[in-house]
């Protein structure tokens, strides 16, 4: 990096390259900011307005930095510079509900450019068309860059896999060691389907910074997974499962391993994994960077994170106390009755642009004031398109032989061709759901029994819309990452309440917005007040009838 210190004593930096800057203009980076701003060589003026794109005035020099001071902004007293940045902070924290735990902790990075990437690395991230960093990956970035222990704890969707990706190829870029001998860096991963796209991410940002890497799950053979580990590698993206049978094989070493990296550790923890995950991380280097990356935090983690992590900084995004679920999900529960004025005839049409779920319509008198005030409500609700739940619905106890009548009705409400995982508890009842629905809607199932070939055809024909419904167990639940994904339903409650987070997080992902459907039934009763918890941390309506279901009843949070 090139730097050149300004005439006020802090140090400047160029910027990533800009076609669209006018020459003779130079775009630099302040330091003590991480502010842009532009530099022409010829006038010697500098200022943070973008010029515009006018014929260029002559030659400039590419080859030194300015001796001049950057802008006004730069001139302005140091102690007031530092007030001005320290409050940018901390308003992007407010707002992002980023919380940090920890001693001597960066600020976040606001902007890739002040994150002093590799051109390379850049390149791939303006390429693949992301304006600035995640919130999760914006304060995570700094910490793991200062090669310290870090704990992330983010809803699903929000760019968990970047943020420990790119600390991991940095990591790797002054760790050249002799791949050959095992990989430098190491991730842990629940599922062969996360291993597999977490597998891809690596390929498409980190092929440019020549990072090898390779994934080793089970399901698939050995033998070429084995050949890629002697041919070398920097990175291994594995199950705790295959990797530990390369271990006590003598297969793998990972005396090299100096990143770690476990991602949805809650998950591998309700899997089972604790003991592999446990002599895996025995066998890496003692002086590794270890870094967990999770969507919720419940004690068994918090247990693992004090035996595997030194002195980590943890970065929370949102409310962590209790599960969280993405407040861009618009959680829905099944209605039996709407209380609705009997002179509007019309509402069953509205009903079905609004993919409402009721059976019945209890008329009421109102007057014409009150007709006109919930027609227009209602009609507004129509044109923004949201699958809205009002205040005077209330929820119906599903039983098990209506489950599929109700299923049925909902999704030929939906917009046809839209993207839709129904969850299912067993393998069987995702196989015979699969058939009652495939012919109309294009259904498809994923499973444990599934083989690795069938599981990936399954998982194509659903990103490429060839079957937009996908019936599945958990196994689906984590490291999916569709584009989409309109509607989630919970065709049964699962097992407990983190896997219901889970679930829904499939879709409202990168910002977008989606639907989740819950059937609820009375042998789910006990995890009604951690329901309501997840409804009312996501500013969801929790409907009376599941209030009652909880004060009569209904389990705790830890069920």
């Amino acid at each position: 990096m090139v730097e050149s210190t300004l005439v006020t004593g802090s140090t400047s930096r160029y910027a990533p390259p800009d076609a669209y800057l006018p020459q003779p203009w130079i775009a630099l980076i302040a330091e003590a900011t991480g502010h842009i701003f532009y530099w022409n060589p010829e006038s010697n003026i500098t200022q943070y307005e973008k010029p515009l794109p006018l014929p260029p005035i002559g030659p400039g020099s590419l080859h030194e930095l300015p001796a001049a001071p950057p802008p006004s902004r730069s001139s302005e007293p140091k102690e007031i510079q530092q007030a001005t940045f320290a409050a940018a902070i901390e308003a992007y924290k407010k707002q992002h509900e980023v919380t940090v735990l920890g001693e001597n902790v960066p600020a976040p990075l606001l902007s890739f450019e002040a994150a002093e990437f590799p051109i390379a690395l850049l390149g791939e991230l303006q390429k693949a068309g992301f304006s600035s960093p995640t919130p999760i990956q914006a304060q995570s970035w700094p910490i793991a860059m200062q090669s310290k222990d870090v704990v992330a704890v983010a809803k699903t969707g929000s760019g968990k896999t970047l943020g420990y990706l790119v600390p991991a190829f940095l990591h790797l870029a002054s760790h050249r060691n002799n791949s050959r001998k095992g990989p430098t860096a190491l991730v842990l991963a629940p599922t062969r389907e996360l291993v597999m796209q977490i597998h891809d991410e690596c390929a498409k940002f980190g092929t440019s910074s020549d990072i090898v890497g390779t994934c080793l799950y089970g399901g698939a053979p050995k033998g070429p997974q084995l050949r890629d580990i002697e041919r070398g590698v920097d990175i291994a993206i594995a199950t705790p499962g295959r990797l530990n049978d390369f271990l006590e094989g003598r297969k793998v070493s990972l005396k090299q391993v100096s990143y770690l990296v476990l991602d949805e550790a809650d998950r591998m923890l309700d899997m089972g994994f604790e003991p592999q995950i446990r002599k895996i991380v025995e066998n890496t280097s003692p002086q590794r960077q270890t870094l967990m990356y999770t969507a919720t935090w419940p004690r068994k983690v918090r247990r693992m994170a004090a035996d595997f992590l030194s002195n980590p900084v943890q970065v929370s995004i949102g409310n962590v106390d209790e599960f969280t679920a993405n407040k861009a999900i618009t959680q829905a529960n099944k209605l039996k009755r709407l209380v609705f004025p009997e002179n509007f005839s019309h509402f069953q049409i509205l009903k079905k642009s609004l993919s409402w779920e009721c059976d019945e319509v209890y008329p009421v008198e109102c007057n014409v004031r009150q007709f006109l005030f919930l027609f227009l409500f209602l009609f507004f609700c129509f044109l923004v398109r949201v699958s809205c739940i009002l205040c005077w619905q209330h929820v119906e106890v599903v039983e098990s032989c209506e489950k599929q009548r109700r299923l049925v009705e909902m999704l030929r409400s939906q917009e046809k061709g839209s993207r839709i995982i129904i969850f299912c508890s067993t393998k069987r009842a995702c196989d015979t759901l699969t058939r009652c629905l495939g012919h109309e809607f294009g259904a498809a199932a994923i499973h444990g029994d599934k083989s690795q070939d069938e599981r990936e055809s399954v998982l194509s024909h659903f990103r490429n819309g060839r079957t937009p419904v996908l019936v599945a167990t958990d196994v689906a639940a984590r490291g999916l990452d569709v584009k989409d994904i309109r509607v989630v339903v919970n065709y049964d409650f699962p097992s407990g309440i983190d896997h219901y987070v889970h679930r829904i997080g499939r879709t409202g992902r990168g910002g977008a917005t989606g639907v989740a459907y819950t059937l609820f039934s009375t042998k789910d009763g006990k995890y009604a007040n951690a329901l309501i918890k997840i409804l009312e941390g996501a500013n969801q309506i929790v409907l009376p009838e599941l209030r009652d279901m909880a004060s009569s009843g209904g389990g705790s949070l830890h069920d």
